[in-house]
């Protein structure tokens, strides 16, 4: 036990806590990744792009990491900003409007698009239309991605930042000196706080996402049935 475990007795149970909200946040980041790839393979297969997929940097920092989702969402919205500005070139203004309006139905905006991604893609598949409508017509990338952009570069630029995702098998005390450099309540209470609040606004924003991604897959198989 360390000398000034004496003088602060809670300071063990702080480091088992700020173990355990070190692994939530690897877990969340991981899952980004994880989801970020499954809508990449999407887009490469039916919107014929040539988005890279990404991995978990094992040996690098929290940061680091979380650019590297950053930097994929925006490639990702890059290639849908294309696709949306082919179909408002291609479609009439009043069917161009149909696709943002959230009122209209899914099948009449599906069967819109249908008309032109064939002059867009060079082919016509229902689940290339169905995949243009989820992500270009509605708020996958006006909303839910710009949401965990925010948060995944507001946990970048915090004092997690630079703690490495590897860290967690070094053991409780490796992960606490990454951390903070020396055992002090305020100070592992300051990091509690930080894993506590930006983990609350990480699973919300991630929660979304993962849910947008697994609608895209499901309509996708939907009509390649």
């Amino acid at each position: 036990m360390a000398h000034s475990d004496f003088l602060y007795p809670d300071n063990p149970r702080r480091r088992q806590e700020v173990n355990r909200l070190h692994q939530q946040l690897l877990d969340c980041l991981s899952d980004s990744f994880n989801a970020t790839n499954k809508l990449i393979g999407v887009l490469n297969t039916h919107l014929r792009c040539s988005l890279a997929s990404i991995e978990m940097k094992r040996d690098g920092t929290i940061k680091e990491n979380c650019d590297i989702i950053i930097q994929a969402m925006m490639e990702i919205q890059k290639e849908l900003q294309k696709v949306d500005e082919a179909l408002k070139d291609k479609l009439e203004p009043t069917l161009y409007r149909k696709l943002q309006d959230i009122k209209e139905r899914e099948t009449e905006k599906i069967a819109i698009v249908q008309k032109v991604i064939s002059v867009i893609l060079g082919e016509a598949t229902s689940a290339a239309s169905a995949v243009a409508v989820k992500l270009v017509g509605s708020n996958v990338t006006t909303g839910i991605i710009n949401k965990l952009v925010t948060v995944l570069a507001q946990i970048g630029a915090s004092l997690l930042g630079s703690i490495g995702v590897a860290v967690l098998g070094l053991g409780i005390d490796m992960i606490f000196r990454a951390i903070l450099g020396a055992v002090e309540k305020t100070q592992l209470q300051a990091a509690i706080k930080s894993y506590e609040k930006h983990l609350v606004e990480f699973k919300s924003a991630s929660e979304k996402y993962h849910h947008a991604i697994t609608e895209v897959t499901n309509i996708v198989k939907h009509q390649m049935k």
